[in-house]
């Protein structure tokens, strides 16, 4: 059986997903994370052992009209796919908000569930639920539970797959009174042969064409006689109300469960955790406090994360590597193994792999600081005081959410902005997601700072980022005047309480960003240093050079270094190095270790033989800006769907990193 997960944003949705199945997606407190739908299979006790039931993670929507991706997505899986029954996930200290989804999802006439999420939180403010008799009024069960404490997540699993198995549908569809009521059941008459032909449940697309849905109007295929009975009793209801479409039905929906609520909730005093947010946030929001406030907070992650502490732990965890390198090094010779073989083996595969991991531990601490900030739901107040200043650049609060993720990986940051609501949005958004700088690129930082900046490696890893920002902004500017011209959709967003982080989901995260970055050491960067290795030891003939400035990929690189020069690296290692690059940021690392022979953490001592500070500095500002990895290239083709489209982002990205590592350069040099 297939089972949909359903629900507002941020109501503990993937938490719950995570406790049903015992899967490990991401769980964050802010809206929007859940991008696209996910899958996992029910575990309930041993005697369900050998049962197939999957449970479907959707996208948080507030309502089941088509106006954003999300609410796309999640209405065209329940329409199109049918699933075997609906698990509506409902966070109970916002009963009203949340039960308007609800109805509409009774509409679907699909087997339903509620899972009431959250009920320690109205235990403590001294709330009641009579959860029997809002099961009995709506028609379908209604079991109470905790996601993050880990109550009543049995009791939920065992009714689901009892519903499923009994197949019964809600027994209550119709909520509406009045003259909503009077329209609604008018249309169901008339486009009922063409709904059950279509299989699409007669309640529900009437209230559709109600709203005016344009899609459901196509769905249906109605005829120019059709529609024109349709506008005729809208407009009739419309005339009576002395409202329009849309709003007559929220009054409708919105009148029904305030009756509701009222007879079967009992509120106590306000949620602690609410009053415990707005004594926050009259802080961390404050008009002027907030974006100093921000930068602090940022600032001193990176004095941890790059500051003496990390910097320890680095150099621990690098100095274990070049042991390791040493020890496979000894040996092979020693049990003589061609020494062809050796090079591969050491100065190749095991000093490319050996140079990027030894920035493990930065990348964990990192990021461990950051589903901090994510966990308790601080992220979401960033977005919300971005929107302000995002919208004199042309785009609104919700871009923050994609742009936040960009820090961590380009590729999922594209998708994210499927979470926009307008096309315009999701591509202007879309084409500024790279100059956020991707923990990919950390490596890079981390080794040139060591190299060149130690004293000051704090203030140039923000500065790092705080650059990229910034050229964000002006692109933005010209972005605003040109391409995307318009003004971004409004920016609605619901706020989470601040919650404690939980350990759990901190490591969780910690643990996906530190698999991930060991999967590409061993997979692409494995790869690309094999490569690198090969060019690097043989000439165009194929034979063994001794010096590898003789090699097939000195040749490539000396043929495109030239480009290079008015940046300060124009020797062939560097241009070698940013091509390696586009397969994963990491691997400009491995490369420079391979090309210089160097392991673990010497990669920061042998490139001072090729820099200088000043050009150390340019080579930083041209990773941090141009092309992303080919991962990201091929998820702008996916999302943009334009080849010619994609093709332009990578133009801009490189022209952009030229010209700003050339003006560095050149200004740096005359004024030294």
């Amino acid at each position: 059986m297939i089972f949909a997960l359903i629900g507002n944003q941020n109501c503990g949705k993937t938490t719950l997903f995570n406790r049903l199945t015992g899967s490990n997606q991401h769980v964050g407190n802010f809206p929007g994370v859940t991008v696209e739908k996910k899958e996992g299979r029910i575990i309930v006790g041993k005697k369900h052992e050998k049962e197939i039931n999957t449970v479907v993670d959707l996208p948080g929507i507030y309502s089941l009209s088509p106006y954003t991706s999300e609410e796309i997505v999640t209405r065209d899986f329940l329409i199109n796919e049918r699933p075997d029954g609906i698990i509506n996930i409902i966070d109970a200290t916002n009963i009203e908000r949340n039960l308007y989804l609800s109805l509409q999802l009774l509409e679907l006439g699909i087997p339903m569930i509620i899972a009431m999420n959250m009920m320690d939180e109205v235990r403590e403010s001294g709330s009641f639920i009579d959860v029997k008799k809002l099961s009995f009024e709506l028609g379908i069960p209604v079991v109470p539970i905790s996601a993050s404490k880990n109550e009543g997540i049995a009791e939920l699993a065992e009714q689901t797959l009892k519903m499923g198995r009994d197949a019964i549908p809600p027994k209550k569809l119709d909520f509406c009174s009045g003259e909503v009521h009077t329209a609604i059941h008018s249309l169901a008459h008339i486009v009922e042969p063409k709904a059950v032909k279509k299989h699409i449940p007669v309640r529900f697309a009437a209230t559709k064409l109600v709203e005016g849905d344009k899609p459901m109007i196509e769905k249906l295929e109605l005829t120019d006689n059709e529609i024109d009975i349709v506008g005729h009793v809208v407009s009739e209801m419309e005339k009576k109300t002395g409202t329009d479409r849309e709003a007559a039905l929220a009054d409708m929906r919105y009148e029904y469960i305030e009756k509701l609520v009222a007879d079967t909730v009992v509120k106590g005093e306000r949620n602690p955790a609410q009053l415990r947010s707005e004594k926050i946030d009259s802080v961390l929001t404050n008009k002027y406090l907030a974006i100093p406030i921000f930068l602090f907070i940022m600032f001193a992650i990176f004095a941890i994360t790059f500051g003496p502490a990390g910097t320890f732990i680095g150099d621990l965890f690098s100095a274990g590597i070049d042991w390791v390198i040493v020890s496979v090094r000894s040996l092979l010779v020693n049990l003589e193994i061609n020494p062809v073989v050796v090079s591969l083996v050491a100065d190749g595969v095991l000093s490319g792999i050996g140079s990027v991991l030894s920035f493990l531990p930065v990348i964990v601490i990192l990021f461990f600081f950051l589903s901090v900030l994510e966990d308790t739901g601080y992220m979401a107040r960033v977005a919300f005081v971005a929107d302000k200043l995002l919208r004199k650049i042309g785009l609104s609060g919700k871009s923050i959410v994609p742009m936040l993720i960009g820090f961590g990986c380009s590729v999922p940051a594209v998708m994210a902005t499927r979470t926009l609501s307008s096309e315009r949005d999701r591509k202007f958004t879309m084409a500024l997601i790279p100059f956020m700088s991707c923990s990919a690129k950390v490596p890079i930082y981390a080794a040139f700072t060591a190299a060149f900046f130690p004293e000051h490696g704090v203030w140039v890893m923000s500065l790092l980022y705080v650059s990229g920002i910034l050229i964000g902004i002006i692109s933005a500017l010209v972005f605003k005047k040109t391409r995307y011209k318009g003004n971004p959709v409004p920016f609605i967003m619901e706020l989470p309480s601040y919650r404690f982080p939980s350990l759990k989901n901190v490591l969780l995260h910690m643990w996906e960003k530190a698999k991930d970055f060991i999967s590409r050491a061993f997979t692409v960067i494995f790869f690309a240093t094999v490569v690198i290795w090969f060019f690097q030891t043989f000439d165009f003939h194929f034979n063994v050079v001794v010096d590898s400035s003789q090699s097939m990929l000195a040749a490539i690189g000396r043929f495109i270094s030239p480009v290079f020069v008015p940046l300060g690296f124009g020797n062939w290692q560097s241009s070698t190095a940013l091509i390696a690059g586009l397969t994963a940021k990491e691997a400009v690392v491995s490369t420079f270790a391979v090309l210089l022979g160097a392991q673990g953490g010497e990669v920061s001592v042998a490139l001072s033989e090729l820099f200088t500070p000043i050009s150390a500095m340019s080579f930083l500002l041209f990773t941090l800006l141009y092309t992303p990895c080919v991962a990201t290239i091929a998820a702008y083709r996916r999302e943009l769907g334009s080849v010619k489209g994609t093709v332009g982002i990578v133009v801009y990205q490189i022209a952009v990193a030229w010209i700003i590592s050339a003006l560095f350069y050149q200004t740096a040099t005359l004024l030294s």
